[in-house]
């Protein structure tokens, strides 16, 4: 049937969340949801978690080597950077390698201004701290323009700390090696022990195939769940993926074609598997689809993918069923343009089409600007060195609207507790009975699995998982080697409390940014998406656009998580947010059923839905 082919290459009112969970339980965000996604085993999740602790304990050793002092600010650096693939973690070091000489010119040159000058040390840093969190909200550099500005401006801070005669060179070698020692072991280490992005890919599209088996088979709710975020992720990743894989220049192009449709076709399988779950499927059918998907899904998992797949032989009594056999010989058979040169994409510029015209990209600028003014000003007002932690925090942790301030300042604070709580006790119990580099470096990278397996989850937690390596390193890595440090630790977890505080008095007391007003757009989005998905002729259009819609709905069920965590006052009435609920909803089946039924009667009246209630 399927032959592989040779590699030739905080939250509302009880009674308001009743509500909303009535209409859809398996999306709504709760504690129970928020720890059931903290130990879900997604697939890859392990591999990518223990990479990520190995660079982090590699980017320890080395600072360890040459003694690079607040060594939790490089070790941070690596665990916000680390990728998952070989090509993105080699492009990602390479580049900061390459922005640190113009860090080093831009801090020599500030150095000289602000040496011995109070008061333009404090206009630079206002200066800076508004031009990063512009960049980071108006420009393609927002991944990394926060991480940027932290390095430059902790390092300014630094500066009053050391001898006077010492002040520059210090002050660039140490902004060097926060930086340099990351990009470093990105690269060096990345290429040693990261995977290629196509078997990346080719796991992602084995994992949707065996998901989709298990939707066949009669699922329970936790299933159903995980197909569910697994379907909302769509094809973002994998395209990724694919695009790294291009640019390894070691894999045929008519491969990477084929592996790409079927990034897109593995979406619309786990869609209509889903659809069979709901609609109703025969045994006889439902095991003839399984044995060919776990047949699929092998070859896929070894590195491979399959070519002349037999189309199963299902009833008609199941039109999903029938839907899922007919696409899976088009499976990995991509459209016959894609093998032609494809045109030149438009290139979008280095800033955002609204930069200069959007207030709101001025808004956020100014009140992280202001956070981290006011965690400067009570580090200096309290003289208390140690809180110079809330200075990074107001970096780390700058969010657009009020609801994700809100819904995130939870797993912040629960993060910061965790992380401090491991890094005091570490102290106490631990690093007394080393007296070797080796044992120190067990602790930490042990630590950072754990730090790491959090933050590699969905999105939803990942905050947490960056929290907890932030409080541990800014804790236990101050000097070199085990520290016995306690008051380090206490002040520095404080200073990370007063950054999370001071960053969200100032994002939800000045210009709050609500994420209702970002409602409109995501569901125009979406009856686009539908509308597109019902005009797809072919399977691999059909494939494609069911893969666009499940995004489109993915971003506005997050921002209507969002809106459900803002305060009361802030959110549009109930009714009108009860049917924007079931209206996501009821496009999610609808998704579903295009696949099946793409002319649907009912189309317009569902996109007129979504149109009206996005105003």
């Amino acid at each position: 049937m399927a032959l592989p082919v040779p590699d030739t290459s905080p939250s509302p009112d009880a009674s308001d969340r009743d509500v909303i969970q009535s209409a859809s339980p398996l999306r709504t965000l709760g504690l129970a949801r928020i720890w059931r996604l903290i130990w879900d085993p997604a697939p890859g999740r392990m591999g990518y978690a223990l990479r990520m602790a190995a660079g982090c304990t590699t980017t320890v050793l080395v600072g360890e080597i040459w003694q690079v002092p607040d060594l939790g600010v490089p070790a941070l650096v690596t665990m916000a950077l680390w990728q998952k693939d070989r090509v993105t973690n080699a492009l990602v070091g390479v580049l900061v390698n390459i922005v640190v000489v113009f860090l080093l010119l831009l801090i020599y040159g500030l150095i000289k201004i602000t040496l011995d000058h109070a008061m333009e040390l404090v206009i630079v840093i206002a200066l800076l701290s508004f031009g990063f969190f512009f960049l980071g909200s108006a420009s393609k550099l927002k991944p990394v323009a926060y991480m940027f500005g932290l390095i430059i401006v902790f390092g300014l801070v630094v500066i009053d700390q050391v001898p006077v005669g010492e002040v520059i060179t210090r002050a660039i070698l140490y902004t060097d090696l926060f930086l340099a020692v990351p990009g470093a072991v990105m690269i060096v280490l990345g290429m040693l022990i990261c995977p290629s992005p196509r078997r990346i890919l080719t796991d992602d599209i084995a994992a949707r195939l065996l998901m989709a088996c298990r939707l066949l088979r009669g699922p329970d709710d936790r299933t159903r769940e995980q197909a569910t975020d697994m379907l909302r992720i769509g094809t973002t990743d994998m395209m990724k993926s694919a695009k790294m894989a291009g640019l390894e220049k070691i894999w045929a192009a008519k491969d990477l074609a084929c592996l790409r449709q079927a990034a897109s076709s593995s979406v619309a399988v786990l869609a209509l598997a889903d659809e069979a779950d709901r609609t109703g499927l025969s045994a006889e059918d439902a095991a003839c689809l399984i044995e060919t998907l776990e047949k699929m899904a092998a070859i896929f998992a070894a590195g491979d993918y399959p070519a002349d797949i037999e189309r199963p032989t299902v009833s008609t009594a199941s039109p999903a069923a029938c839907a899922m056999a007919d696409m899976l010989p088009e499976f990995t058979t991509p459209p016959a343009e894609s093998t032609k040169a494809a045109p030149p994409e438009k290139k979008s510029g280095f800033f955002a089409d609204d930069a200069f015209s959007n207030p709101e990209h001025v808004r956020f600028a100014v009140k992280g600007t202001a956070g981290v003014m006011l965690s400067y000003l009570a580090f200096m007002v309290l003289d208390w060195p140690g809180i110079h932690t809330c200075i990074i925090t107001c970096f780390i942790v700058a969010l657009p609207t009020m609801g994700e301030m809100v819904s995130k300042l939870t797993l912040r604070i629960s993060g910061a507790l965790v992380g401090g709580a491991i890094g005091i006790g570490s102290i106490i119990f631990v690093m007394p009975h080393l007296d070797g580099i080796t044992g120190f470096l067990v602790l930490i990278f042990v630590v950072s699995l754990l730090a790491a397996w959090v933050k590699t989850g969905d999105e939803r937690i990942a905050y947490a998982g960056f929290q907890i390596g932030l409080a541990f390193y800014l804790s236990d890595l101050k000097g070199f080697g085990p520290t016995s440090d306690m008051e380090t630790a206490r002040d520095r977890i404080i200073g990370i409390m007063l950054g999370n505080f001071i960053t969200y008095a100032m994002f939800t007391s000045f210009w709050p940014a609500t994420a209702r007003d970002r409602i409109g757009e995501g569901l125009r989005k979406l009856a686009e998406a539908l509308k597109l998905q019902s005009q797809a002729l072919t399977p691999q259009a059909r494939a494609e656009a069911i893969a666009s819609s499940q995004s489109a709905l993915s971003e506005s069920e997050r921002t209507l998580e969002y809106v459900m965590a803002e305060p009361i006052n802030t959110r549009v009435d109930l009714p009108r947010l009860r049917e924007t609920k079931q209206a996501l909803d009821d496009a999610g089946c609808l998704s579903e059923d295009l696949l099946v039924t793409p002319e649907r009667a009912d189309l317009t009246n569902h996109t007129a839905r979504l149109e009206r209630l996005a105003g």
